[in-house]
């Protein structure tokens, strides 16, 4: 008879193991051996629970690691570290059973508001992850709110396809930009721009050399881990062609190389490989990139696409794992040539603050496996995007006229913040964008003469200029360099003012895309402290998002009104004593 402990760290492995075979009488599921084998490999003991006398054993072992913690802080060693995870499903949770969860967010406070005569500078380094949005998806299915730091302004609008103006100038992209009034303030506006990049079709991509990267570690032995990778990955495979070629790399308490280079018409040879895949051990994360590095090397194709997918829950536990250390791993591995897209994949333990700074220091992008449906999006109907590069370190830059606009404030983008200076600056690393990507930001603006956030100044600058240019409401620069490198070029767009008055100033004249943008930004802000929105309720958010669905093609925008009225009801009043149902995750 046992427990269902989980992740022990390898301190607290092998004595909960053995304290567990005393306790509980060496009951027929936990075997002398399988203790051993439990304190060789750091694996987690995936066992069912007990019929008889939980608690008590569970109360013991705690204790037990409490008093070996207290001894740890007296003999200045590191303290075992304990959480319990989820039963595997169908099997029901001893009674008093409670789950910590370790999941992992990065916390970050919103964008200030800024004065146009103070600061009528804005940069920021463009983003196409999408990752935030289907995570907060799996969160609200699961019936829980989403903490703060899951929720990503900027990836919860780009989740969405957009209908933006394609290149007509050589560049590699096309720049559209809209005014409306913003629905939660009758003070302010809400200006969107909006980049589309060419898109290529899988066909006429570059040969690709794709190094598969998979956690096989323990904490993904559970069906949204190793299975639901395995699954992905085929997706994948079904999509290459002869002149591709793929590796497979795994790790757990150590990494090693399953599928040397092998041409994508070998399909039945690279399934067979990932099919034969098993999870068990800790988690070796950083020897495992290192090796899949090795590996891009070997195969690297000159003007290719050379790229490692990494599939895990980013739970690292051994080797190099400390954030800022496997961070600057990446930051230095992408000067070879070969870029780093994380796919995420897991419950519970997630580190998604790892995955989402990894993607963005190994020059790829950042998506999270909630279902099936997710991956054939990121894999086979966005594959281009996913793959191909078309412009990279793309930045944009706004300069707000202090004769239209008195303050402004830029939606989502909080981590790809940059220095004014840096926007000229090739050295300067910046986002990536892919074939057919579409990246969307929104800025709140309050027109000059309207009530804003901000007291006003008692002491002004009399003798500042105010701009002669009083038909622009604002100038966009777009500053990227092509995915060969080089010095980067510059393209330049006016926002002109005159959408701020008359027909074209309504809300429900604007465009489908504005619209429905504008609900996935309130939307996000609800979900996290909603400062900003005022009034502006959730169902206000659902009737916005509802009448601005448009033609929606893959269905994507109705599932977000169905997340809306989810998180509604997790909102609720309770009945009994009528308090918010506030059923968030910490």
């Amino acid at each position: 008879m046992s427990l269902p402990l989980y992740y022990l760290r390898p301190a607290a492995q092998g004595f909960a193991a053995g304290l567990l075979l005393a306790v509980a009488g060496c009951g027929a599921s936990s075997t002398p051996d399988s203790a051993t084998h439990a304190s060789e490999t750091d694996s987690p003991a995936a066992v069912a629970p007990p019929a008889q006398g939980a608690l008590k054993t569970e109360a013991l072992v705690r204790e037990a690691v409490m008093a070996d913690t207290a001894q740890a802080k007296r003999s200045a060693r590191p303290a075992p570290v304990v959480a319990f995870a989820p039963m595997p499903a169908g099997e029901a949770y001893p009674q008093g059973y409670r789950d910590e969860q370790r999941e992992q967010y990065q916390a970050l406070a919103d964008n200030p508001i800024h004065s146009v005569a103070e600061a009528p500078v804005s940069t920021f380094s463009a983003d196409v992850d999408t990752g935030a949005y289907a995570n907060v998806r799996r969160l609200l299915n699961q019936g829980r709110l989403p903490p703060e730091g899951a929720v990503r302004l900027e990836e919860m609008v780009n989740y969405f396809p957009y209908d933006y103006a394609l290149p007509t100038d050589g560049s590699p992209f096309g720049v559209t930009t809209e005014l409306a009034p913003s629905p939660w303030s009758p003070h302010t506006r809400l200006l969107r721009i909006g980049i589309k990049a060419s898109d290529r079709a899988v066909a006429e991509l570059a040969p690709a050399n794709l190094v598969f990267l998979v956690d096989v570690s323990g904490s993904m032995d559970r069906r949204e881990g190793l299975p639901m990778v395995k699954s992905t990955l085929k997706l994948l495979v079904d999509q290459l062609r002869e002149q591709d070629r793929v590796s497979l790399v795994v790790y757990a308490g150590e990494s090693r190389v399953v599928l040397e280079p092998t041409s994508g018409r070998e399909k039945a040879k690279i399934r067979t490989a990932i099919d034969q895949l098993t999870a068990g051990g800790s988690t070796a994360g950083a020897s495992g990139i290192e090796l899949a590095y090795q590996m891009a090397q070997q195969a690297f194709i000159p003007k290719g696409i050379n790229r490692i997918l990494l599939a895990t829950d980013g739970d690292f536990n051994v080797g190099i794992s400390d954030f800022d250390s496997l961070k600057q791993m990446a930051v230095d591995k992408r000067k070879t040539g070969v870029s780093l897209t994380t796919l995420g994949f897991g419950v519970d333990n997630y580190n998604e603050h790892l995955m989402e700074q990894l993607a963005d220091a190994g020059d790829g992008n950042y998506a999270y496996i909630d279902n099936l449906r997710e991956a054939r999006k990121v894999l086979v109907d966005q594959l281009g995007s996913t793959l191909a590069v078309v412009a990279k370190n793309v930045k944009l830059q706004v300069e707000f006229n202090p004769a239209q606009v008195s303050e402004y404030r830029l939606l989502g983008y909080e981590n790809r913040a940059l220095k004014r200076e840096d926007f000229s600056n090739d050295k300067v690393d910046a986002g990536e964008i892919g074939a057919g990507h579409t990246v969307t930001a929104l800025y709140e603006i309050v027109p000059k003469g309207e009530k804003g956030w901000l007291e006003p100044l008692r002491y002004g600058n009399p003798g500042a200029e105010v701009s002669a240019k009083n038909g622009e409401l604002a100038m966009l620069r777009v500053r990227y360099q092509s995915s060969e490198g080089g010095n980067s070029r510059l393209i330049e767009r006016p926002i002109l003012s005159g959408e701020l008055n008359g027909e074209a100033g309504k809300l429900s004249t604007a465009s489908d895309d504005l619209r429905f943008a504008a609900a996935v930004a309130a939307f996000s802000q609800q979900l996290k402290d909603g400062r900003y929105t005022g009034e502006f309720s959730l169902k206000d958010t659902e009737a916005l998002a509802r009448g601005a669905r448009g033609d929606d093609q893959f269905g994507l925008r109705s599932e977000f009104v169905q997340l809306v009225e989810l998180a509604q009801s997790l909102r609720t009043p309770t009945a009994s004593n009528q308090q918010p149902n506030d059923n968030r995750i910490e």
